[in-house]
């Protein structure tokens, strides 16, 4: 059965459209660092600059149902990892590059870009590309958050498939896979490692009417706004944002073999915060490239695929699993996630059981 199609709260949907030139670009990146994880510093000003510099007299922003329906769109992301993009600079046309050698194995141009997700560097690296493309760049995204693997999007929920995909790496390579979806990390990881641990893929060609179902839509609007100067954090969350506690991190942890069996790029980890004020509880996050599941004093209180952030008390800045540390003052906030993520299989590819945890 094909899931719903996924409609966030507060959206104006079609004609919710705008544009991002020199002016809002500031705003478009503060927003994209709100409830970003994994985002390295130098990766991340490297990616807004590449950004001002081809802006130019700005990108236009559409909503999918605006565009004629059969316009080819064409998935732009970031693949592997933002401290190898600071250490190996890009040469400026990856996105451009991987693009077009999507449209050659395709066999047509594409008419628009739209982001995988819109957390920091992900969030520019499209506009770069629909900027260097002179087309449009869709207001949604693949995911109305962040997952680890290129597969874990509203895209492959709505049966369309990543590949055929194409990379592009710093050095001029240029990289086309296509192959059965079971098997896109397997054969993705290595080829980013080897040309230097990050390139720039365009991934999920389908059609404006089809994205127009599969995509999560309005979340670029929602960025810009929620960048904009006094504007609350909750704005960049489509479904709803609570927070779960405010504390002190007490300890953190290494793996307790969870998740040992899964193909992901970094190990399990535990983190525990005891709660300042109110219940005084202990809460336990489980982390496995991101926090999957939230227990305090030993129950549930959230789990993926709802997002779950470490919030720095004095900088509100989101705070890295891998740079979690004991005294650091936090604030834990939940994203809610589109409502096909709670779905029997949404739950599959993004809930705990993805991550390797028996929940």
């Amino acid at each position: 059965m094909t899931p719903p199609a996924v409609t966030p709260t507060g959206t104006t949907g079609p004609g919710a459209a705008g544009r991002i030139g020199a002016a809002e670009l500031a705003a478009y990146v503060a927003g994209s660092r709100l409830f970003a994880t994994g985002a390295a510093e130098s990766a991340f000003s490297l990616a807004a600059d590449w950004a001002g510099s081809v802006i130019g007299d700005g990108v236009e922003v559409v909503a999918a149902g605006d565009l004629p329906q059969d316009v080819r769109c064409v998935a732009v992301s970031l693949v592997g990892s933002t401290t190898a993009l600071g250490e190996l600079l890009p040469s400026g046309d990856e996105p451009a590059r991987a693009v077009r050698a999507l449209e050659g194995r395709l066999g047509g141009r594409a008419g628009a870009v739209v982001a995988l997700n819109l957390a920091a560097e992900n969030a520019l690296i499209p506009l770069v590309a629909a900027a260097a493309l002179g087309v449009p760049l869709v207001d949604g995204d693949g995911t109305g958050r962040v997952f680890p693997l290129v597969e874990q999007t509203t895209f492959a929920l709505g049966g369309v498939p990543a590949t055929p995909l194409a990379l592009a790496g710093a050095s001029g390579e240029v990289v086309v896979i296509d192959t059965a979806a079971d098997r896109v990390e397997e054969l993705l990881r290595p080829v980013v490692l080897s040309v230097g641990g990050w390139a720039v893929t365009a991934c999920y060609p389908m059609r404006a009417g089809v994205l127009a179902r599969v995509l999560v839509p309005g979340t670029v609007s929602r960025l810009l706004r929620a960048g904009a100067p006094g504007a609350a954090r909750a704005v960049a969350a489509p479904y709803g944002v609570r927070t779960l506690c405010r504390g002190r991190i007490l300890a953190v942890e290494g793996s307790t073999g969870h998740g040992a069996e899964l193909a992901l790029p970094s190990l399990p980890s535990s983190i525990v915060v005891r709660e300042s004020g109110g219940l005084g509880r202990l809460v336990r996050l489980e982390a496995h490239n991101e926090i999957v599941l939230a227990l305090a004093d030993g129950a549930a209180v959230a789990m993926a695929p709802d997002q779950i952030c470490m919030i720095a008390a004095d900088g509100g800045t989101v705070v890295d699993v891998d740079k979690a540390a004991p005294g650091m003052e936090v604030e834990i906030m939940v994203v809610r996630a589109a409502p096909v993520w709670h779905t029997g299989p949404g739950l599959a590819l993004g809930g705990p059981r993805a991550f390797g945890l028996p929940l």
